[in-house]
């Protein structure tokens, strides 16, 4: 694909899709061409906002010919109905998470892009994190040996905020258009936890409300077993209001500690000396900061998504996470919560 890529925005619901477009807005090789919204007052400021033409049927964006690309930022029920339509147009697609909320609606995306034969990325930003990356090599080339146990914390602290409920972003608490808390939010980590160690065999997770009775659920402890024997703790909450630690991964030649790598970390101040990312190997004398730099705000890791999906278009790259992969986070969720619900041990697959 040559020149500059049209993209198309199907819904600025989410919020992220506002970062997105910013970032995009200083690529030379993109131009934001036009946007659908079902919330017309919000997506005509939207694309006043970002130079675009706004169209109140979808139509209108996914048959566009000056648009080769469409970003899926709708309410998460809607996902699997916008990205079929957009992949019957030809359009390459980026997804917000979770790819959907049912695995029957995940096998439906995988259907008609395999059919399709379109681009399609999941908008997982702890991928395309710096700190994430070296953490994936560490373990891959065996810095650490075998890995007997991870834990990733993903937290925000929005419940807390009694705006959060009320705004635009009400839909996050709805049920019907996105499950819950852990499904919207701890879809993060279960990619994470998949992306470095491979799909798991079992989890036992509990998930509740129990700071807040704003949404469905308010913190989740899920424990993923894998086939090399491997444990991931799997912690969300949408009620957190600090933290530091973020990822642990204890081998049995090294350990791996990252801190400032989510929402309630980037949003206090790291003391002086902090760092990101450190290794201690067996026999070493110490930690090793590694000189991962800590991320000026959560929202530089939602902005790095946007330009490895472009590079894919542009170099007719693979997709680095794609609609199987989607899946695979999604049933992790599920997992997770089935065994909540009926207090056992769930086995993969369900």
């Amino acid at each position: 694909m040559s020149g500059k890529i049209g993209i198309g925005i199907l819904s600025f619901a989410h919020g992220h899709a506002n970062i997105y477009c910013q970032r995009m807005a200083q690529f030379d090789d993109v131009r934001l061409v036009s946007c659908w919204d079902d919330d017309i007052e919000r997506g005509k400021k939207s694309a006043e906002t970002f130079n675009m033409h706004f169209s109140p049927h979808l139509d209108d964006v996914i048959n566009s010919p000056d648009i080769q690309a469409v970003i899926v930022t709708c309410e998460t029920n809607r996902h699997p109905e916008l990205v079929i339509a957009a992949a019957q147009a030809k359009k390459h697609i980026l997804c917000q998470k979770p790819m959907a909320l049912t695995l029957p609606d995940c096998d439906r995306i995988i259907q008609v892009v395999r059919q399709s034969g379109i681009l399609f990325m999941m908008a997982y930003q702890m991928r395309h994190d710096p700190s994430n990356q070296k953490i994936k090599e560490l373990v891959e080339n065996n810095s650490i040996g075998r890995v007997g146990l991870l834990r990733r914390r993903h937290c925000i602290p929005l419940l807390f905020d009694e705006n959060f409920s009320k705004d635009s972003s009400q839909w996050h608490v709805d049920p019907i258009k996105n499950m819950g808390m852990f499904m919207d939010d701890a879809s993060h980590a279960a990619d994470f936890i998949y992306w470095i160690l491979g799909r798991p065999s079992s989890v036992i997770a509990e998930i509740d409300n129990i700071l807040t009775h704003v949404a469905p659920d308010d913190t989740g402890v899920a424990v993923y077993r894998f086939p090399s024997g491997s444990m991931a703790v799997l912690v969300n909450s949408s009620v957190t209001l600090a933290g530091e630690n973020t990822t642990e991964v204890y081998g049995d030649q090294g350990v791996i500690i990252q801190n400032y790598d989510d929402l309630v970390s980037t949003n206090v101040k790291p003391p002086p000396g902090a760092m990101a990312l450190k290794l201690y190997q067996r026999g070493g004398s110490g930690w090793k900061d590694l000189g991962v730099p800590i991320p000026v705000s959560h929202s530089e890791r939602i902005a790095a998504v946007p330009r490895p999906f472009i590079d894919c278009l542009l170099y007719e790259r693979p997709s680095p996470i794609t609609a199987e992969d989607g899946r695979v986070s999604v049933e992790m969720v599920l997992g997770a919560y089935q065994s909540a619900r009926e207090g056992k041990r769930i086995s993969f697959p369900i």
